[in-house]
């Protein structure tokens, strides 16, 4: 048996992985990353963020294309199939993976294929793809192992009229019909996305609301949006079970109802890849969906074992996963670590259109007891939207009434995503410099989106002192 000696070993090649093996060897030490996967880039390049998203981009360019009044006529028959769109994916999948090795080698991160199991405390067992073992010894080990789609046991996960968020991405024909059980951020996603290219779409959500983590007001907006683009939307339901054929999927709900769809989307939560890890040799024991708990340093409470990304569970985001990365990294070479830095983050959601966000919502800062204000500003007031055709949404700032600091960022629109970052920084920034002073100071080039934050600010400071605004 092969056996080899490190500062660190990695498992897990994503986000997280990443964030933690580059500042370990930028630190000097050495490291190694055993991914069981024959690419880099973990779930999140392969299964999930990047080909959903690009799979959604290319379906906005299609919609846009057939809205688009100059196009009307002569586009009136574009179309594309799903095996179409899902193909934009693999160039930029390709180039990530490219990009993403690159990293490791040149900072001297040894990569080792295959799957790890520890034997014991500071030793991990690696099957290698000829099922070879090599033996990992570590003062300290991170646990970057993802995630993967939750599947019930009363569901038949093999038949494939039923999908999950992996076997979507491979489905070789657009559906006429598909109900998506389960109305979280990937639900929604693939929600507006089917519908979108016109597939009929049943959204069942388990809960009262949509994405209850958001603002209340952004929640609504998107609501209405699914509704008024051909959702049907149910609320607090419950499967009861599930009959598939191949002539299609019965979705029957425990109020009764039943859905009939030529398929079944189950996008009701994500299990920990934990599994076959050898965890019970280090006395830790994951919770029922298979995550780890760990402390502000990304610390499992094992002397040396760290966990970080999706299977520590919320907020499940590749952004966080990085950065949760290098907290767990910088504790290990540095003895110390900022843990603001995994704070505050701005959350993306790719619906069409999209949502992020940032800070406090009204619901928190109402139940804290903060004097707070609003500024609001709608797209289909702003040049660039109208020029781009896109004026459905808008940004929603909130602020203190007595210093004016901002406490949130919302925004609900095409480019949410980009445009949340500037509220990100005057949040991040210095008093008296995370004011709403800022964006009425600031001039802004015109036409952007990003002048938003300009007509926002002075929409707030005019309710503020009590000016009706005029339009």
């Amino acid at each position: 048996m092969n056996r080899r000696t490190y500062d660190v070993v990695v498992i897990g090649s994503g986000p997280g992985g990443e964030g933690a093996a580059m500042k370990v060897a930028k630190s000097g030490r050495s490291v190694a990353v055993v991914e069981a996967f024959k690419d880099v880039g973990g779930g999140c390049t392969h299964w999930g963020t990047i080909p959903s998203k690009a799979l959604r981009q290319a379906v906005s360019h299609l919609v846009n294309a057939r809205a688009n009044p100059l196009f009307r006529d002569s586009l009136r028959a574009l179309d594309a199939a799903w095996p179409q769109l899902l193909r934009s994916a693999e160039s930029v999948i390709g180039e990530q993976v490219r990009l993403r090795r690159g990293f490791y080698e040149r900072n001297g991160v040894d990569l080792i294929e295959g799957r790890a199991r520890f034997a014991g405390p500071g030793e991990l067992t690696v099957t290698v793809p000829d099922g070879a073992l090599l033996t990992l010894e570590a003062k300290s080990f991170v646990i970057a192992t993802g995630s993967r789609p939750y599947r019930p046991a009363d569901v038949d996960f093999s038949h494939p009229r039923i999908l999950d968020s992996d076997k979507v991405l491979a489905l070789k024909e657009t559906p006429g019909s598909v109900a998506v059980y389960g109305a979280g951020v990937v639900g929604c996603e693939y929600a507006s996305i089917f519908r979108s290219l016109g597939v009929k779409t049943t959204l069942v959500n388990t809960r009262d609301r949509l994405l209850t983590f958001l603002d209340d007001e952004i929640v609504d907006a998107l609501a209405y949006h699914l509704r008024d683009g051909g959702v049907i939307l149910y609320h607090n339901e419950e499967h009861e079970k599930v009959e598939v054929s191949d002539g299609g999927v019965v979705l029957h709900l425990k109020s009764g109802k039943r859905i009939h769809t030529d398929y079944l989307l189950w996008a009701n939560g994500r299990s920990g890849n934990t599994e076959g890890l050898g965890l019970e040799t280090l006395g830790l024991k994951p919770d029922a969906r298979g995550n780890l708990r760990v402390d502000g340093q990304q610390s499992t409470g094992v002397k040396g074992v760290y966990a970080v990304g999706d299977v520590v569970g919320f907020p499940a985001l590749a952004s966080a996963a990085y950065d949760q990365g290098r907290l767990a990294a910088t504790h290990i070479v540095e003895g110390r670590c900022d843990e603001r830095l995994a704070k505050d983050i701005p959350t993306g959601i790719y619906t069409i259109p999209e949502i992020s966000s940032i800070g406090k919502t009204e619901r928190e800062l109402t139940q804290a007891r903060v004097p707070y204000e609003v500024g609001h500003a709608l797209f289909r007031s702003l040049a660039r939207a109208q020029i781009m055709g896109v004026r459905t949404g808008m940004l929603k700032l909130l602020f203190h009434r007595d210093t004016l600091e901002v406490l949130g960022v919302h925004c609900f629109g095409s480019q949410a995503s980009e445009i949340v970052h500037i509220g990100q920084a005057v949040m991040a920034a210095p008093k008296p410099g995370n004011t709403l002073d800022y964006f009425m100071t600031t001039t802004f080039n015109y036409p952007t989106m990003a002048e938003a934050y300009r007509v926002a600010a002075l929409n707030g400071l005019n309710r503020l002192k009590g000016i009706a605004p005029k339009h």
